[in-house]
């Protein structure tokens, strides 16, 4: 049996950034978001333990299938295996070289420093 790919996620939810490792992937159904599931956590060693990947393992506890909007998403790869997710927080006022495209019927985000 061949080895299941495993997909690094990285995408905005509020002012911070996810990056989180999932074993499934695909455009959802319901229009304008993508579909995470099987998501995985490094179990690596109980010594060392990581406050943002812990944060994760909270934040996604019990939870099935995540629906992550389009908009949201900054990147997603297919990685030889999983990494140690975690949670940064955008600065404030920072630019960033990453844009997200317009979607049909939806407001742009305007920061108010116009």
């Amino acid at each position: 049996m061949a080895n299941q790919p495993v997909y690094k996620v990285i995408f905005h939810n509020a002012n911070q950034v996810f990056e989180v490792f999932a074993r499934q992937i695909y455009q959802s159904d319901m229009w304008g978001f993508i579909e995470i599931e099987e998501f995985v956590f490094g179990e690596r060693s109980q010594i060392l333990v990581d406050p943002s990947e812990e944060k994760l393992k909270h934040e996604f506890s019990g939870v099935k299938r995540s629906y992550i909007p389009l908009q949201a998403i900054i990147r997603i790869d297919e990685v030889d295996k999983e990494g140690t997710g975690k949670i940064s927080e955008d600065a404030p006022g920072s630019r960033s070289n990453v844009t997200a495209f317009p979607v049909p019927g939806m407001q742009p985000h305007h920061s108010g420093d116009d």
